[in-house]
């Protein structure tokens, strides 16, 4: 009982607060809590407040703060301090509702196989309306949109930055779990779940698969991630912490390691994990003591410090252009980028990559973004030319001059015996791994093909850690990939690109497979 009361405190603020309610098309007023009605597809049957500030810029960011199971988003709104930094720094905060039960009263659907599924409907789709919405209606920034919540709540910002982490920048959970923890809904009540009955252990590969096959053949950054959890939790199990951040390191290709390590507050002892050119990733913090009682004063501020929003709405000082722009492990399909970081005034928070098509002429167009010094771009052309441009944004939407450019010439395409064809594309790379994703196996002959076996060599000093959607073996350095029974049936002309695997290399080293055949 003192669980389910805990988890239902947010109900009772939710009493204390009205508002008003508008209809989509008409914009709320400035600085004051509105209901929008009819905001687009809602399959979740969710309420949604929003909060718009009255000073903002033309493009504000937008945070999706979310409640615990048995409150409100109005209640979330008055108990929290996203609105009064809103206020301040000048972004929109949309307020969900959720009204799934799952035993409790108003939780995030984070347990059933429509919300695990891309576009499969439930709370995600009616999050992503209200996400349109704002965009629509007050010139939200599509690249500054930010997840948040607790418990309930932090359980859907990792299920978000899953699902969508196209959608998304950053996120901060508060009290949560990982993504695909709960099998379902008779798994999600605490207390009697497997997910939240203090014994849920799994491996950091098997935490990064999940979120890997949330969004399969997915190359573009994914969001950085911000964690928070009280030692003394007992409703949802501190221990739950470190399982996430084993998902989301392994997601980054990082060490369980931390980068660095301190306390920026009594009781606050943090953990930060970087990649190679000292952006933190992901980032980890206990609060001694604390029960289930997140977010406490002060944590929400840290929070929109880490989505890069603490600066105000006038600055108008752009970064400096990235330097450095190079490009390595060029496939027939694929490259990497990599650029040394800008500098700005406040901080910058992403990178907008340009391509450009042949050596000469051609217009050069946005095609991705990254919140890190890196960039894999996929879907290339074999035996083709390329040229790749990188600026920097700050947290005021400020855009730097764009960086030197850089020309590749993507590879042959690959290997075929007549029958199929494989070709591996590079999804990500760090000082010592790697990871292909996809390995596109086509069929290339005129009939139907009910199985395919792909062989290639890995690099000396490379080992293979990981695979999914496939049956891998290894000889010494030879790597046999076999169908599964989901994706052996190809018709002509057909592909498979669920296919994909991890290897570890030596530091510094930046070969990669070779001698690809399909038969």
């Amino acid at each position: 009982m003192t669980r389910l009361t805990t988890v239902l405190a947010h109900a009772c603020a939710a009493a204390l607060f009205a508002v008003m309610t508008v209809v989509a098309g008409s914009p709320a007023a400035a600085a004051t809590l509105v209901e929008v009605t009819n905001f687009g597809s809602n399959p979740g049957n969710m309420r949604m407040h929003v909060y718009v500030p009255d000073s903002r810029p033309a493009s504000p960011a937008i945070v999706v703060a979310m409640h615990g199971c048995g409150g409100s988003g109005p209640g979330f709104h008055q108990s929290s301090e996203f609105a009064s930094l809103a206020d301040r720094y000048g972004f929109i905060v949309i307020y969900p509702t959720a009204t799934q039960s799952a035993g409790f009263g108003n939780c995030f659907d984070t347990w059933s196989d429509a919300a695990k599924r891309r576009g499969g409907g439930s709370d995600p789709v009616s999050l992503l309306s209200m996400i349109d919405y704002v965009e629509r209606t007050y010139g939200g920034d599509p690249d500054r949109v930010y997840a948040t919540g607790s418990s309930s709540g932090g359980m859907m910002t990792q299920h978000m930055l899953a699902v969508y982490p196209d959608v998304f920048k950053a996120g901060a959970s508060f009290m949560g779990v990982p993504f695909d923890c709960f099998a379902g809904a008779s798994d999600y009540p605490p207390g009697s779940s497997r997910c939240t009955g203090g014994s849920m252990d799994r491996t950091p590969q098997q935490w990064g698969d999940a979120v890997r096959q949330a969004y399969p053949g997915y190359s573009g950054a994914r969001p950085r991630v911000q964690l928070w959890h009280g030692t003394a939790d007992t409703l949802v199990p501190y221990s739950l912490l470190r399982e996430s951040i084993e998902q989301w390191t392994d997601v980054f290709g990082l060490s369980q390691t931390p980068t660095s390590t301190d306390s920026p507050q009594a009781g606050w002892n943090r953990s930060r994990y970087a990649d190679a050119s000292g952006t933190v990733l992901v980032e980890a913090y206990s609060i001694q003591g604390a029960g289930h009682a997140l977010p406490q004063s002060g944590m929400a501020r840290y929070a929109v410090e880490f989505f890069g929003l603490t600066t105000q709405s006038n600055d108008t000082t752009p970064p400096t252009a990235p330097s450095g722009l190079t490009a390595s492990g060029t496939t027939a399909t694929g490259t990497t980028l990599t650029w040394t970081a800008a500098t700005d005034d406040t901080g910058v928070t992403g990178y907008d990559i340009l391509r450009a098509p042949g050596a000469s002429g051609g217009t050069f167009a946005q095609v991705g973004t990254s919140a890190t010094t890196s960039y894999a771009d996929t879907g290339l052309t074999p035996n083709t030319t390329y040229r790749y441009q990188v600026r920097a944004r700050d947290a005021a939407g400020n855009v730097s001059p764009v960086s030197d450019t850089v020309q590749i010439t993507t590879q042959e395409g690959g290997p075929s015996d007549g029958t199929c064809s494989a070709v591996p594309t590079v999804q990500s790379e760090w000082g010592n791994g790697y990871v292909i994703q996809p390995l596109t196996v086509t069929n290339t002959g005129t009939s139907t093909i009910t199985g395919w076996t792909v062989t290639f060599t890995l690099p000396a000093g490379h080992t293979l850690t990981g695979s999914w959607n496939a049956d891998v073996t290894t000889s010494g350095q030879t790597v046999t990939v076999r169908n599964v029974g989901h994706n052996g049936t190809l018709a002509p002309g057909a592909a498979t690109t669920s296919v994909g695997f991890q290897v570890s290399r030596p530091n510094g080293d930046s070969a990669l497979p070779s001698g690809y055949t399909c038969a």
